[in-house]
């Protein structure tokens, strides 16, 4: 008797199976065309036809390691043959060791961890532990900044995914946010950087005095804004933000979710400018990807308030141990491949090549970026600073000649994201100098559309 095998499927039958059964995110489910992977190494993405893909975005900015790390999934795989799962009231070896390990690496005081299953699920708790902690309910936030996509998180979030889901959790407050480029307390010149530091940051001191000291918990910012256009902010900005908080006895709680874990050149971003929060959020690059985990690291003096207070929060895949010996092992490959010290030279690197591509693209209006976390925000007008595509719904989907740019960059073998008009840069970290150029080589000719809609 003859026994026949069906062939593998197509990378197109994988994608039409998960169209069907599955929903993605953030699109209308018919504009879904998604790529099947059917593997990864590296800097590189293998769909089920074996087309290579080199991911210029480290996904969602979380595979800070390359895709399959050895030592990761040899942990992984060590810790599957003793013990997959103990449920969160139980003690665990990783669990302990990984809590020991943040505490060291993490900055100022912050002492203490709860394990969650992602970074908007961090920010739930993070508000949680805020309320908790003061006694107060408000929380300030900002005008442009994305935190989660829960409904707690997204509710904080200022930009457009959160409108749909809207009126959200009460007690949400907002203040504006450092925007050089596009600040609306003041004009372009050599000193709008320290103006912008100044007034943007006063700008969250009156929202506090208007919304009343002792209401207000906590003000909940990312150290620079990430998926709404990778904002670094001006020296002085998260230092002046800082000393609002002390005095007015604020909680301050960094969303290092995208920026933490060497992005930027250092463990977390706002080590750039001395800055120490009570409370920080962390997730993607905490395990590369791996395994699904996130944190909420506290101080010293949050952790003892809750010695005699209950924490209300649990949850049952929480401090999963598989997540915990993932991303000890994420942790110490950082060490070992001398990870942050590499990103402040390929960051240079990606600087140098963004002058560049600056002087040979009129559609490119300014370049930012900090170590490897980069976008380029590209204009129609670079005198008027018009958007090459005006910010409106859809919210995140590409259309016109963004939609353009990711459908050639796509093609030509390379991934990474668009949304409204930025472009964004952020690779795994272990990228190496030939595969940054060779991305960067596919997107500079992408610009030549996105050139040919400048006035």
């Amino acid at each position: 008797m003859t026994m026949t095998m069906s062939a593998p499927p197509t990378a197109a039958e994988i994608a039409e199976l998960n169209r069907e059964y599955t929903f993605f995110d953030w699109a209308a489910q018919g504009a879904v065309n998604p790529v099947a992977v059917e593997r990864a190494e590296g800097s590189y993405l293998y769909d089920h036809d074996g087309r290579r893909l080199l991911d210029l975005n480290a996904q969602l900015m979380n595979v800070n390691i390359g895709h399959q790390h050895p030592a990761v999934v040899e942990a992984i795989k060590v810790q599957a043959d003793k013990l997959c799962y103990v449920n969160p009231r139980f003690a665990s070896r990783p669990r302990g060791e990984l809590g020991r390990e943040l505490a060291e690496i993490t900055p100022g005081s912050l002492c203490k961890s709860f394990f969650t299953l992602g970074g908007a699920e961090a920010t739930d708790h993070a508000v949680k532990i805020a309320r908790l902690a003061t006694g107060r309910q408000k929380i300030v936030a900002r005008r442009r900044s994305y935190h989660g996509s829960t409904y707690g998180a997204l509710s904080l979030t200022g930009e457009a995914r959160r409108w749909a889901t809207e009126p959200g959790i009460p007690g949400i407050v907002r203040a504006a946010d450092p925007y050089p480029y596009r600040c609306r307390f003041c004009s372009d010149g050599p000193d709008c950087d320290v103006t912008c530091a100044q007034r943007c940051a006063d700008d969250i001191a009156e929202v506090i005095r208007l919304e009343g000291p002792n209401h207000v918990a906590a003000v909940i910012l990312e150290p620079i804004a990430g998926a709404n256009g990778v904002i670094v902010p001006p020296d002085g900005y998260l230092q002046r933000v800082r000393e609002i908080c002390d005095e007015y006895g604020v909680l301050l709680i960094a969303d290092e979710v995208m920026t933490g874990f060497c992005r930027t050149g250092r463990w977390f971003a706002v080590e750039h400018w001395d800055v120490e929060p009570d409370i920080m959020t962390i997730s993607k690059g905490l395990t590369s990807g791996t395994v699904p985990l996130g944190a909420v690291v506290v101080t010293d003096e949050i952790a003892h308030h809750f010695e005699d207070n209950p924490l209300w929060a649990g949850l049952t895949y929480g401090a999963h141990t598989l997540a915990c010996a993932a991303a000890l092992a994420t942790i110490q490959a950082y060490r070992d491949e001398g990870i942050p010290e590499r990103v402040v030279d390929m960051g240079e690197m990606l600087k140098d090549e963004y002058a560049a591509m600056a002087a040979r693209h009129p559609s490119i209006g300014e370049a930012r970026s900090l170590g490897l976390f980069s976008a380029l925000e590209l204009v129609r007008n670079r005198e008027t600073r018009e958007p090459l595509v005006p910010q409106i719904e859809p919210a995140f989907e590409n259309y016109g000649v963004m939609k353009e740019m990711f459908g050639y960059i796509l093609q030509r073998g390379v991934v990474t994201m668009t949304r409204w008009n930025w472009l964004m840069v952020n690779p795994p970290l272990t990228i190496t100098p030939e595969e940054l150029r060779e991305g960067l080589a596919v997107v500079d000719e992408a610009l030549e559309l996105a050139d040919q809609n400048t006035v």
